[in-house]
């Protein structure tokens, strides 16, 4: 029994584990307090996030970690799996607000939309290279759905960190670059 000033303070390990996403974390955590992306697949696979989507790609699962691992571990604890449910979440509702056909999958349009309903007003050029590079058909699944948000995201984090004047242009050096795009 926690009496005050003797208990965990607010926000504290009792705190998160009254969360009921921390069941889900807790049960593929390891030791550490982490989740690798291997870990995370298989806690977002048994949360039923995706519903009747399929399962979320290792590729995806790891760009989803890369995303949020600020302390560059490969791994995330339970306030960065939080902040990522919470983007998924959001991103899910997009998603299906988007798919009107309820095919599981977007067309160009419908991603271009969402992208737009998002924040991300892409040219046509990036829009084409998007298609081309995630969907099959024509039509992008939820699994790539979320990778390609995952990416611009992250990409676009970076690319404000650099414009800091806000102009829509930033200056990279060659190894910058590479840094961020390969931690992607």
């Amino acid at each position: 029994m926690a009496f005050p000033g003797y208990g965990a303070a607010p926000g504290g390990v009792a705190a998160m584990q009254q969360d009921p996403l921390y069941g889900y974390f807790s049960a593929v955590a390891g030791q550490d307090g982490q989740i690798s992306a291997e870990e995370l697949q298989s806690c977002l696979t048994h949360s039923g996030i995706t519903g009747t989507y399929k399962p979320f790609s290792m590729e995806t699962c790891r760009l989803m970690v890369s995303m949020l691992d600020r302390d560059h571990s490969n791994s995330m604890g339970f306030p960065e799996f939080k902040e990522l449910w919470q983007v998924l979440s959001g991103w899910k509702t997009t998603f299906m607000s988007y798919d009107g056909d309820r095919s599981g999958t977007v067309e160009g349009h419908e991603l271009q939309h969402a992208f737009n309903a998002m924040g991300f007003n892409l040219s046509p050029q990036a829009m084409n290279i998007i298609m081309k590079r995630h969907s099959f058909g024509g039509r992008v699944g939820f699994d790539d759905f979320v990778g390609c948000c995952t990416k611009l995201r992250a990409l676009t984090d970076q690319f404000r960190r650099r414009d800091q004047q806000q102009t829509g242009s930033a200056l990279f050096q060659y190894d910058d670059f590479i840094q961020v795009t390969m931690s992607i």
